[in-house]
C-alpha cells in the first residue's frame, strides 16, 4: 500500500509539473518572441534605410559604418544594470519602461538629416535598448527549468532571424513609397518604431515577475514550479560585482568568444543588403525578399538546434557547430566570381551562424546562481557587444581601404566565427565553472 501510495504521489507531481511547464511556455514564450522581433527590428532597421538615405541625405558607407556602430557604446554600457534591474527589482517594469523609450527614439529618427544626427539618434536608441536582451535572458531563468531552458532561450531568440525575415520584405517595400512628401525611409522608422511604445505598455500588465506572483498559476503549480528552480540553481545567493566578473577567468573566456561571435552576427546582419544589392545589381524591392533566406534558415536551424540541445542535454557543440558552418561559407564568399545562385546559397548558409545563440546563452543561467548569472550575463553581453560597433565599422573601412571590394573583410569575418566557435568547445563544465567565480 505504501508503495503503490508513493507511485500516486511521483505521478501526481509528474502530472502537475508537466502542466506547469507547458502553461508557462505558452503563457510566456509567444509575447517575449513578439517583443524580440520588435526589438530587433528597431536596432537593424538602418541595414535597410541607408540605401534610401544614401540616394537622398548623400551618406557614404563610412557614415553607415559608423551609425551602425555607434548604437553598442552606449548599449554596452547599460547591460549589466539592465540584467540586475530585472533581478533586483522588476522585469515588467524595467522591459516595459525600455521598450516604450526605444520605441519613442526610433519613431523620431525619421527626422534625421545629417550625419551628426544620425550618430546621436543611434547613440541614445542604443541606450534605450541596453536592458532588453541580458535583461530577458536572465527573466528566462526565473520560470524555465534545465529541461526547457535552451528550447525557450531558441523560441525566444528565433525572432533574431524572424525578424529580419518579416523586416527585409516590410522594409524593400516601404523604401519604395512616400507619403505626405516624406521619403519611404523616414516611415520606415515610424511604422517599425510605434509597435514598440504599444507593447511596452502591454507588458507592464503582461507580464509577471516571479512564479510565486502568478495569478494565472494555482498554488500546486506554483509551488512546484519554485521548488524546482531552487533544487537546479546553484546554491550561491550572493552577487558578485563587475569586478569579480572581470577577474573571473570563465567570464572574461565567454565575453571574449562572445565578442568574436558578435563580429560575424552584426556584420552578416548589417552589410547583408547592401552586399547582395552590390553584387547582384537587385533593385530595393528584390533585396528585401531574396534577403529572407538566410534569416529564414537561420530560424529554422535555431529551433531545432535548441531542440535538439536540450534532448542531448550538450550545449558546446551545439553552440560551436553553427559558428563553423557559418565560418565556412563566408570563406567561399571572399572569393569571387561565383554565380548569383552560388552567392545567394552561401548567404543562407552564413545565415545558420544565428543558431548557436540560443544554446550558448542558456549556459550561464544553467552553471550559476540568478545573481551570479544577472552580473555575468551583463558582462558577457557588453563585451562582445562592442563587436556591434566594431564590426560593422571595420568591415566598411576594409572595404573602402581595398578598393570596393568584400573579399578580406569576409575573410576577417571568418576568423573571428571559426575562433569563437573552437573557444567555446573549451568552456569546462559547470562543477568546475563554480569553483572559478
Amino acid at each position: 500500500m505504501a508503495i503503490a501510495g508513493s507511485r500516486m504521489i511521483a505521478l501526481e507531481i509528474t502530472r502537475v509539473g508537466e502542466h506547469t511547464r507547458r502553461k508557462v511556455g505558452w503563457r510566456l514564450l509567444p509575447f517575449l518572441f513578439i517583443l524580440y522581433i520588435v526589438n530587433y527590428v528597431d536596432r537593424t532597421n538602418l541595414a535597410y534605410a541607408t540605401l534610401g538615405m544614401s540616394r537622398e541625405l548623400g551618406f557614404n558607407d563610412h557614415v553607415f559604418g559608423l551609425g551602425a556602430g555607434i548604437f553598442f557604446i552606449s548599449y554596452l554600457a547599460l547591460q549589466i544594470p539592465g540584467a540586475l534591474l530585472v533581478e533586483q527589482w522588476s522585469a515588467r517594469r524595467m522591459i516595459s519602461t525600455t521598450m516604450i523609450a526605444w520605441g519613442s527614439l526610433t519613431v523620431l529618427t525619421a527626422l534625421v538629416h545629417t550625419p551628426s544626427q544620425l550618430y546621436v539618434a543611434r547613440f541614445v536608441l542604443g541606450a534605450a535598448e541596453a536592458g532588453f536582451f541580458p535583461g530577458v535572458i536572465v527573466y528566462l531563468s526565473h520560470w524555465f527549468i534545465f529541461e526547457d531552458r535552451a528550447k525557450a532561450t531558441s523560441n525566444f531568440m528565433g525572432a533574431i532571424p524572424l525578424s529580419a525575415a518579416l523586416g527585409s520584405p516590410l522594409a524593400g517595400w516601404i523604401l519604395g513609397r512616400g507619403w505626405l512628401g516624406f521619403q519611404g525611409w523616414r516611415w520606415l522608422f515610424v511604422v517599425e518604431g510605434a509597435p514598440a511604445i504599444l507593447l511596452g505598455v502591454a507588458a507592464f500588465f503582461f507580464l509577471t515577475d516571479w512564479p510565486r506572483t502568478a495569478a494565472w498559476l494555482t498554488s500546486e503549480q506554483q509551488q512546484w514550479l519554485e521548488q524546482t528552480l531552487e533544487q537546479e540553481t546553484p546554491r550561491s545567493t550572493r552577487a558578485i560585482t563587475v569586478w569579480e566578473a572581470m577577474r573571473s577567468p570563465i567570464i572574461v573566456w565567454m565575453a571574449a568568444l562572445t565578442f568574436l561571435a558578435y563580429i560575424g552576427q552584426y556584420t552578416l546582419v548589417f552589410w547583408f543588403p547592401t552586399m547582395l544589392k552590390r553584387l547582384t545589381g537587385f533593385t530595393d524591392m528584390r533585396v528585401g525578399i531574396v534577403g529572407v533566406l538566410p534569416f529564414m534558415v537561420g530560424f529554422v536551424a535555431m529551433q531545432v538546434n535548441g531542440w535538439h540541445s536540450d534532448k542531448q542535454a550538450e550545449r558546446r557543440w551545439h553552440s560551436a557547430m553553427p559558428l563553423f558552418a557559418a565560418g565556412i561559407a563566408f570563406f567561399f564568399l571572399s572569393i569571387p566570381g561565383h554565380t548569383l545562385v552560388v552567392t545567394i546559397g552561401w548567404f543562407t548558409i552564413a545565415g545558420v551562424l544565428i543558431a548557436y545563440i540560443s544554446t550558448f546563452w542558456a549556459m550561464p543561467t544553467e552553471i550559476m546562481s540568478h545573481s551570479e548569472a544577472a552580473t555575468a550575463v551583463g558582462f558577457i553581453n557588453s563585451v562582445g557587444s562592442i563587436a556591434g560597433f566594431a564590426g560593422p565599422y571595420i568591415f566598411g573601412y576594409v572595404y573602402t581601404a581595398s578598393g570596393g571590394s568584400f573579399s578580406w573583410g569576409l575573410r576577417l569575418v571568418m576568423a573571428a566565427v571559426l575562433i569563437a566557435g573552437l573557444m567555446i568547445l573549451r568552456i569546462p563544465k559547470g562543477s568546475k565553472i563554480a569553483d572559478e567565480i
